[in-house]
């Protein structure tokens, strides 16, 4: 374990598990549909790539890059959009694919702007969902696990770009993210 890292909070096992549930239920509810996935940069590489590879159902895959939260462990509020897809989504099945909604700033935004397009559906698929952190009405319709006020890293999830290597979901210590708050 990382000397940064409080406690792991999923484990490799716990992980593959969570990404073959969803797997399943994404497989059943986008039979017969056009769906594009559109992974959300850095964030969900990791779990998209898991996923990505259990979804049986004929589709395709772009990516966006959104930030909100630059090096910082607070949401700015502010989204930019730092890479657009560039896959024609009109009557098609979206499913945007994130590590984490929090705050929800990003994924409202980014399904509100992805739904300009015309698409037949816009919905989200999380790993994780932080409901107490959250600031725009905005739910997953496909979430891994619902979790507390933690901050963490790992499996693709970062703090200042670090982190994401781990091939675990830790808790980062409280003295790591405080010193640049």
């Amino acid at each position: 374990m990382h000397s940064d890292i409080e406690r792991i909070l999923y484990n490799e096992k716990e992980l593959a598990d969570l990404t073959d549930r969803l797997a399943n239920k994404i497989n059943a509810d986008y039979e017969n549909k056009q769906l594009v996935v559109v992974g959300i940069l850095k964030g969900s590489i990791v779990f998209l790539a898991d996923l990505f590879r259990k979804i049986t159902v004929d589709c395709t895959l772009d990516f966006m890059e959104a930030s909100s939260y630059g090096s910082s462990a607070v949401s700015s509020g502010e989204v930019k959009i730092l890479k657009d897809i560039s896959t024609d989504i009109k009557n098609k099945d979206v499913l945007i694919v994130e590590d984490i909604l929090d705050t929800g700033n990003t994924l409202s935004y980014i399904k509100k702007y992805l739904g300009t397009f015309s698409p037949s559906s816009v919905k989200i698929c999380t790993l994780f969902d932080k409901p107490c952190r959250r600031q725009k009405p905005v739910t997953p319709d496909y979430y891994g696990a619902a979790i507390e006020d933690l901050f963490i890293v790992g499996y693709g999830l970062d703090y200042a770009e670090k982190y994401r290597n781990l091939p675990y979901v830790g808790v980062l210590k409280p003295e790591t993210y405080h010193l640049t708050v």
